[in-house]
């Protein structure tokens, strides 16, 4: 009794708090910010708690191996509509056709995606597919709810900071990967990158050394760039975000000494994905805009490197009257073009530095020769 006296007003308390945060969402970026974080962890604990559930339920029917399937999509199912953001997938294929990749039957992977924030979750909720477990730092196995699901659900804890546990860790995953026919989620730069722009961190080659001792495929995942979405501080808007599956890449022939080059090739595709996917970074928007404020010297500009272009040609060319901004332009560059002949002439040789003109060509001077070099320092 004396425990409802206190539950009661803090639910209703914390009840009122978030229907207030709720309103104040629809106005201000701050208390949006708020609002979704607070639903967000609120469902990953609930989340977190449902996967005990989930994994004693699931061991008991036999389906173990599809614990983090069943509890990601149900985070995904409660989390989407809570917080308002969600994807769209292409190149799913790849994830679903690992079930029967070996004449019907299941084929072990490692999938590596980037790592970007804590929100990372929500788009393994969406994506994370059916007979998959996660590798995890040791410390996470500690964690309140978490860790019991974690542990309960198979997962892969790799202690950092004792490298003889980290291998025998990846050694055991490896075994269980070749009898189980178990994938094996990765996040190879190892820590999120939290960064505006779409980037990857270096990669660690742990992964890599797992699929090439286990010879199996590396199946990519890249999630755009979300900084525009989530931020971590300040801003948490809905909105939709793009997955791209890459194709699996074989890892069947290959030894330790490749290592090195998979895990850069590999980084270098996703990284090339990440970019194509990712809307324009605040940077290249803050360019964008200050270039549109400028179009008619930006369209002069081109026009004079055409021209050049057309000097550079043997063909006749048509005399196509120039618009007057234009002809300025290409007047100012003659004249610049003169004067520093002239210059240089008179100093017994061309200049070896790059130069801007008025009409901002870079312009690349030959470097001098060796005689003139000499002759000059004289």
């Amino acid at each position: 009794m004396a425990l409802g006296w206190v539950l009661k007003p803090l639910a209703l308390a914390s009840t009122l708090a978030l229907s207030t945060l709720g309103v104040l969402s629809r106005k201000y970026k701050r208390a949006r910010f708020y609002y979704h974080l607070t639903l967000y962890i609120c469902t990953l604990g609930a989340a977190s708690f449902w996967g005990v559930v989930v994994s004693i339920l699931a061991t008991v029917a036999g389906q173990r191996l599809n614990i983090n399937y069943l509890v990601a999509r149900s985070f995904y199912l409660a989390c989407s509509p809570a917080v308002g953001i969600t994807f769209d997938v292409e190149g799913e294929e790849h994830l679903t056709g690992l079930l029967t990749a070996r004449g019907g039957k299941e084929q072990s992977a490692v999938l590596v995606g980037n790592h970007q924030s804590f929100l990372d979750i929500l788009y393994l909720g969406r994506i994370f597919p059916k007979r998959a477990a996660i590798m995890a730092k040791r410390e996470l196995k500690y964690t309140p709810l978490l860790g019991q699901f974690m542990s309960l659900s198979g997962a892969v804890f790799v202690n950092r900071s004792n490298r003889t546990d980290a291998m025998a860790a990846l050694q055991a995953a490896g075994d269980d990967m070749k009898k189980k026919g178990v994938s094996l989620w990765v996040f190879p730069e190892g820590t999120r990158s939290s960064s505006a722009e779409p980037t990857l961190l270096p990669f660690k080659k742990g992964a890599f050394h797992l699929a090439v001792e286990a010879q199996v495929p590396i199946v990519p995942v890249v999630v755009e760039n979300y900084h525009r979405l989530f931020d971590g501080r300040t801003r948490f808007d809905c909105g939709t975000l793009k997955i791209k599956v890459l194709p699996p890449i074989s890892t069947i022939g290959l030894s330790s000494e490749d290592v090195t080059k998979l895990s850069e090739d590999t980084r270098e595709k996703m990284l090339s994905t990440l970019k194509e996917i990712s809307a324009p970074s605040p940077s290249a928007l803050s360019s964008l805009s200050g270039n549109q404020a400028q179009p008619e010297v930006i369209e002069s500009e081109k026009a004079v490197e055409k021209e050049d272009e057309e000097k550079k040609d043997e063909s006749i060319h048509l005399d196509i009257e120039k618009p007057p901004i234009v002809q300025d332009g290409l007047r100012r560059r003659q004249t610049d073009e003169m004067t520093n002949t002239s210059k240089s002439s008179k100093n017994g040789g061309d200049s070896t530095e790059d130069e801007m003109d008025d009409d901002a060509v870079l312009l690349r001077r030959p470097k001098a020769s060796a005689s003139s070099s000499a002759s000059a320092s004289t």
